[in-house]
């Protein structure tokens, strides 16, 4: 089998993994189901190798490279394949396809061409067709919405948490992925996390948010904060407007609008196992050290990667971003840290992108926080 082969092989068990009927042009079946992964469509110039169609629409493409190839072609090639589909397969708008993808079957890149400032992304895996068909349906994107953001309301904020909400809101602004926010212990992390997931489910339209937890305490203590936090807007609690999940099961609630959960708890879900009794109440460093094995995942059709549109980590400086990087990454979302010490390694897993600097000093300096000494 040629590596080209190998990669389409690939590419069709990952497609059909996320919902796609894969076919070939020669036995194209569009009632087989709502969406179809079509190879090797002949174009009225040149070839494509995957056309997906939701609803008989053609809306993307899927370009399949070697393992090894630099994956950067399809972004410019994307009019050419709108502007000469055959004759019996309507685009969803004339002239482009919205949504493009490069793959290697082992790598994988997104593009949406509807965004402010196009440009591709890593993702786990493809997509569903359900997923592509309601973003069609939306007047904007994520990303477009995230460039438009209402004044922040910094009533009963301190400086620290205005300035952390208002750096990562630019992040967000800059299409940043990642960003990294460090806040000293007591100045409000959880708080800010509460502040800033109200904004981003009501002004960005954000449809879930995951916020991971390094053991399930800590799970506890943040669904008390949002359980107690008061919008500035409506000044009703948090939880009488959305409604909030604390995972001790691996059963997701669908309409919960925000998930607490341990990355212990997560990874098991994705490799369809059953947690280990405990093990929630174990951090990911005691976890990590009793199995130094990587920790693995492979797509799970039951958690598809874009089921949260951001995932919060609370302390992330905790060797998450080593042992359990697969499991941070396997979601199509931004990704948002929160530490007090975050050490060179978390910085460089965000990008170096630390949008605020509130460590010890600064707190207790601002009277948030109290000096020591250390006495022997």
């Amino acid at each position: 089998m040629t590596p080209e082969q190998q990669a389409r092989e690939q590419i069709d068990a990952q497609l059909t993994a996320s919902g796609w009927a894969v076919q070939d042009y020669k036995a194209f079946n569009p009632s087989a189901a709502r969406g179809i992964a079509l190879r090797e469509v002949p174009l009225k110039s040149g070839r494509c190798d995957y056309l997906l169609l939701v609803d008989r629409n053609a809306l993307g493409v899927v370009e399949a490279k070697k393992e090894g190839m630099t994956l950067s072609t399809v972004a410019e090639q994307s009019a050419h394949y709108g502007e000469n589909l055959p004759d019996f397969i309507q685009a969803i708008a004339p002239g482009s396809l919205p949504f493009l993808y490069e793959s290697t079957g082992v790598e994988t890149f997104f593009r949406d061409e509807r965004d402010p400032d196009p440009r591709s992304r890593h993702v786990f895996s493809f997509h569903r067709p359900e997923t592509l068909a309601e973003w069609l349906t939306q007047p904007d994107t994520l990303r477009a919405r995230l460039q438009h953001l209402p004044p922040l309301p910094t009533q009963g904020m301190r400086d620290c948490q205005i300035e952390g909400i208002t750096g990562l809101e630019k992040s967000f602004t800059d299409d940043q992925p990642r960003a990294l926010i460090q806040m000293a212990t007591g100045a409000g992390k959880t708080f800010i996390a509460c502040a800033f997931t109200y904004r981003l489910i009501k002004y960005a339209g954000a449809r879930r948010v995951l916020f991971l937890v390094d053991r399930s305490n800590l799970g506890r203590q943040a669904r008390g904060e949002f359980d107690q936090f008061v919008t500035p807007d409506t000044r009703r609690k948090f939880t009488e407007l959305y409604n909030v999940q604390h995972l001790t099961s691996n059963a997701l609630d669908p309409v919960c609008r925000v998930t607490i959960c341990t990355i212990q708890r997560l990874y098991s879900m994705l490799r369809g196992e059953e947690l280990p009794e405990d093990a929630d109440e174990l951090s990911t460093y005691e976890i990590g050290a009793a199995d130094g094995r990587p920790k693995e995942v492979a797509y799970n059709p039951a958690i598809p990667i874009e089921m949260f549109d951001f995932v919060v980590t609370d302390e992330c400086h905790r060797s998450i971003y080593g042992l359990w990087r697969q499991v941070l990454e396997y979601f199509d979302a931004f990704l948002i840290g929160l530490t007090a010490t975050p050490s060179k390694q978390t910085i460089g897993f965000f990008n170096q992108n630390l949008v605020t600097e509130y460590n010890h000093e600064r707190a207790v300096a601002d009277g948030v926080n109290v000096g020591y000494e250390v006495y022997r």
